[in-house]
């Protein structure tokens, strides 16, 4: 049986691999890393892990990350908040917001509904959405959770909640990638992109 490394590199090690898609090798190059790395490179690494947890927050309008009660999107006087693009995580946010095409606000849900993982709709915030929804003012809808088994089962659960309101429910559009062959594109893909096909000019 192999030994693991001794004290406090093994420790580092441990909790490396505990982060998402950090597996026992690429947590060991990283400790590795740690340890030939300047002192003051580590301290700032550790002070921005510190800090993070200390100022970061969640919205309390969307759920998405801020330093604030409410974060910059939800700030924006300049946004339409009759328009509600309903996200998976807040890096679905940061996404979105770097392609400058939209301009209404956001739901961050904190994941998607998965049965295998134990994750129903309880365990994310529809309760919240269904809260900004209630006055009325909302008139669209826009889901964009991811184009996956959980995304679409969760997109499909929202859709079916919210249609007794009236408002719009729409789903992002999805379909062949800029730069893809046919060839390669598996039949959910390429059926999608027939089911979203559109006039041109």
């Amino acid at each position: 049986m192999t030994e693991g490394h001794e004290g406090a590199v093994q420790s580092l090690i441990d909790e490396l691999g505990r982060l998402p898609g950090v597996g026992p090798k690429g947590a060991q190059r990283i400790a590795f890393h740690v340890l030939a790395a300047d002192p003051a490179d580590v301290q700032r690494l550790a002070s921005a892990l510190v800090e993070v947890k200390e100022r970061v927050r969640f919205c309390a309008v969307c759920g998405n990350v801020a330093e604030e009660d409410r974060c910059r999107v939800c700030r924006d006087p300049r946004r339409d908040t009759a328009v509600i693009c309903v996200v998976e995580e807040s890096k679905d946010v940061v996404a979105i917001e770097r392609t400058r095409e939209f301009r209404g606000t956001y739901h961050v849900l904190g994941g998607a509904i998965s049965p295998i993982d134990g994750v129903g709709p309880d365990d994310l915030r529809v309760k919240e959405l269904m809260s900004r929804l209630a006055d009325g003012s909302v008139t669209e809808l826009i889901l964009a959770t991811d184009p996956n088994l959980e995304g679409e089962a969760t997109a499909t659960y929202l859709a079916r909640l919210v249609r007794p309101m009236g408002l719009k429910v729409t789903r992002l559009a999805s379909g062949l990638p800029v730069g893809g062959d046919l060839e390669y594109a598996d039949e959910v893909t390429l059926g999608r992109a027939f089911e979203g096909r559109r006039s041109l000019e």
